[in-house]
């Protein structure tokens, strides 16, 4: 039986009052107070976030092509009369999102002021149902809130600058239950409903169909005894209603989806389950992590959103893109760490183990940071340099010739487009394009390739990644 992509659904959040409680600028505000300020005003609002061509490209209103034929900068050309509706998902409001953390919440950690509360409600009607969860999006005064601010051990939560909610801490001596930890796995869990809520809405099967999921975002939960054991996909597929199902966290850094989704076609086409769920929440921690760069260079902070994502693996239907397990790629132990072997391991073996040449893929989906994140604070194009050493290889295979590298770039890669969170860049937000293309008959292979950083654990100096192979029945 062979594995095959079904649906796949995407989900952004518009988070500009967090962005303060990102990892980097927390640190760097309660050093240099005076940025707080200075970075307030250089947030985006709602209209220009949905108007982003990358943000309509990650929702499926813009392809690829789309965004690289579009004039740029990007945040200077915005999408005329833009919807917060795509095909893949929604682009949600603050508000809506403050009324998701407090729908997920199970513990009464989440309290909102009553005008975010109304205002939340408004926002989600129509557009999420959690099975009655959004009755619980209710409010205190705003008296009673700034009470609670100052009583309670917590984290003052803002909208539109002003304070509007309030996170508690869970536990007085438990850093791992602190206010601040519980709203990054909050967000998480949030947003990754969110994207479930929408792949079973819009897809082939309902919750009940549904036997199993991996989360891989980047939040790990647990306790001061066991600091990631606790299962943020067991927690979001009850939140959805997925009451057949249960799930595990798998943590492997960026390249975490797509080890999620090749251990899930694998247990598809080994017939232990029948319906897999891949998803992933957005990253909090990662909200404005290059926002120095962007103060410095005159660009507005867009580390402001919340990727989310969530796939689901089913039987063939004889339709929809098929998981070659046979091209299948990893990075073994001692494979080394340079751009050439890495590649060799992820793109050139598996292809190989099919007979097939670099020319034979259609595109590849690489690290997808968009570069109007990464280079005004000093980084690179990141897809880009990846296409290019794709492009290098191909040349050293006798595949092309030199001069068409950039030609090779262009033709089998794609721009990036996707919030700089980590897991959300690595390769995967091509795969609902990809699965459209493919449907279509424009497109018969895409490989989609992830890495990941093994040494930020101080663990070990490795690095990560795998890869996989989507064909056209």
């Amino acid at each position: 039986m062979s594995p095959a992509l079904l649906h796949a659904a995407y989900a952004l959040t518009h988070a500009p009052d967090l962005v303060r409680y990102g990892s980097k600028p927390r640190r760097e505000l309660s050093k240099h107070p005076g940025l707080d300020a200075e970075l307030q005003n250089a947030l985006r609002d709602w209209d220009d976030a949905v108007a982003y061509p990358p943000n309509q490209t990650f929702v499926g209103n813009l392809t690829p092509d789309d965004l690289r034929s579009r004039p740029q900068p990007w945040w200077q050309h915005p999408v005329v009369d833009a919807p917060s509706e795509g095909p893949f998902g929604p682009i949600m409001t603050q508000a809506g999102l403050y009324g998701l953390l407090k729908a997920v919440d199970d513990f009464n950690l989440i309290v909102l002021g009553q005008p975010l509360a109304e205002e939340a409600c408004a926002d989600l009607k129509g557009r999420v149902d959690l099975g009655g969860r959004l009755g619980s999006v209710q409010g205190v005064t705003p008296g009673e809130l700034a009470k609670m601010v100052e009583a309670e051990a917590g984290l003052p939560l803002f909208h539109r600058g002003q304070l509007a909610a309030f996170i508690r801490r869970a536990h007085p001596e438990d850093d791992t239950l602190k206010a601040e930890v519980l709203l990054e796995n909050l967000a998480c869990k949030a947003t990754a409903a969110l994207a479930l809520f929408r792949a079973l809405k819009d897809g082939p099967i309902k919750p009940d169909d549904v036997d199993y999921l991996f989360n891989t975002g980047e939040e790990a939960v647990g306790d001061r005894y066991q600091r990631g054991a606790g299962s943020l996909a067991k927690a979001v597929a009850e939140v959805v209603g997925c009451q057949h199902a249960t799930g595990i966290d798998l943590k492997a850094f960026c390249a975490s989806p797509v080890h999620g989704l090749v251990i899930a076609a694998g247990l598809v086409q080994a017939e232990v389950f029948d319906h897999m769920v891949v998803l992933g929440g957005g990253s909090l921690a990662k909200l404005g992590m290059k926002f120095r760069g962007h103060l410095g260079s005159g660009v507005p902070i867009m580390e402001d959103m919340l990727g989310s994502m969530a796939f689901v693996i089913g039987p063939s239907n004889g339709r929809d893109p098929e998981f070659r397990l046979d091209a299948i790629g990893k990075l073994p132990i001692g494979a080394g760490s340079s751009p050439k072997a890495i590649y060799q391991a992820l793109v050139i073996d598996p292809l190989e183990r099919r007979g097939l040449k670099m020319t034979d893929v259609d595109r590849y989906a690489v690290e997808l940071h968009n570069p109007e994140i990464t280079l005004p604070a000093g980084g690179a194009d990141v897809p880009l340099t990846n296409y290019r050493t794709l492009g290098a290889l191909a040349v050293l295979r006798g595949e092309i010739e030199r001069e068409q590298i950039d030609a090779f770039a262009a033709q089998r890669g794609m721009p990036g487009f996707a919030p700089t969170q980590g897991h959300i860049p690595a390769g995967v937000p091509f795969l609902g394009h990809a699965r459209l293309a493919m449907l279509n008959g424009e497109m018969t292979r895409v490989m989609v390739v992830a890495k990941g950083s093994l040494f930020l654990g101080r663990m070990t100096q490795l690095v990560d990644g795998a890869s996989f192979l989507l064909e056209r029945p």
